[in-house]
């Protein structure tokens, strides 16, 4: 018997998915590019939003650690 596929994602899963860092999911969550819910403790990502974040056409995605020169 197959097991389903998963609905919800961890953020590291998200991010292994997406080849970023957990810190850089952490940032798309927080600047509202990805959305996210809270379970309890837990943040976790629908696999919908994950599959359309990674088909969206990304111009420039400015991590943290960019600064305008």
């Amino acid at each position: 018997m197959e097991t389903p596929a998963k609905i919800l994602y961890t953020k590291r899963e998200a991010a292994q998915l997406l080849s970023i860092s957990v810190r850089s999911l952490e940032y798309l969550i927080f600047s509202h590019q990805l959305p996210a819910r809270r379970i309890g403790r837990r943040v976790l990502l629908h696999r919908d939003a994950v599959d359309q974040f990674a088909r969206r056409d990304h111009a420039f995605i400015r991590s943290q650690g960019d600064t305008d020169a």
